[in-house]
């Protein structure tokens, strides 16, 4: 609601409540009617009279003033009870209409057109030759055109529609990042123990003996030094191999 439609409700309403204070001699109150009014689509001019209707009879009339009008409907001596009040703007039938309550208050948007109404064409009845004159056929005038129904309820809501079909596959995606390194593996078992080398060459033959010593004696002595050389050769070979099985 528009400032303008909420200040002329507000003044339909605060003369509505003044009305018995300042005229003591009326004991029915009346049905206050107020909104906005359309003429061809656009506001009414200001000063553009707006009238109020029951049975037939003008009742009550106002002004447009900022687009709205308010219209006080007072049944006087007669009772409006559960009649209909219909409206006018200027000269012109408007659409809405509404019923009459004691003391109700109603805003009601009036909209009318002023386009006239096309009347049809009469045509006249051709005279036959050679015989009486008919008199002629009075065409029936079509009635004005009713007002407006109420708008009628809202329909309900349609049922769901099917599942649309299943979209296409989409394409393939880019390949990933590659992966970081993996941990270090365990040491490996320790490999078997090797073949024991081949035996070395025989030592050289002994000195002869110094100071009474038997020569014999010091080739023994020679001879338990070159197998105690060969076995740290073969323990050496030995090592040397599984060192590098382990490589």
């Amino acid at each position: 609601m528009t400032k303008t439609r909420f200040l002329a409700l507000v003044t339909a309403l605060v003369l509505l409540m003044t009305i018995p204070l300042t005229v003591s001699a009326q004991n029915e109150m009346p049905h206050v009617f107020v909104g906005t009014a359309t003429l061809d689509g656009a506001a009414a001019a200001d000063g553009t009279v707006v009238a109020a209707w029951v049975d037939g009879a003008e009742v009550v009339t106002a002004t447009v003033a900022g687009g709205s009008y308010i219209l006080l409907v007072d049944q006087g001596d007669s009772s409006f009870a559960g009649n209909t009040v219909s409206f006018m703007i200027g000269s012109n039938d408007a659409n809405e209409t509404a019923a009459w309550e004691q003391g109700g208050a109603d805003e009601v948007d009036l909209t009318a057109s002023s386009e006239p109404v096309a009347e049809p064409v009469v045509e006249p009845v051709a005279e036959p030759v050679a015989e009486p004159v008919a008199e002629p056929v009075a065409t029936p005038w079509p009635g004005l055109p009713g007002r407006h129904g109420r708008e009628g309820a809202k329909g309900d809501t349609g049922a769901t529609g099917s599942t649309g079909a299943t979209g296409a596959t989409g394409a393939i995606g880019g390949d990933g990042a590659s992966g970081g390194g993996g941990p270090v593996g365990p040491t490996g078992a320790t490999g078997a123990t090797g073949a024991t080398g081949p035996t070395g060459a025989g030592g050289a033959g002994g000195v002869g003996g110094v100071n009474g010593v038997d020569g014999s004696s010091s080739s023994n002595v020679l001879g338990i030094i070159a197998i105690i050389l060969a076995v740290v050769a073969i323990v050496g070979a030995g090592g040397v191999y599984l060192m590098g099985r382990r490589t």
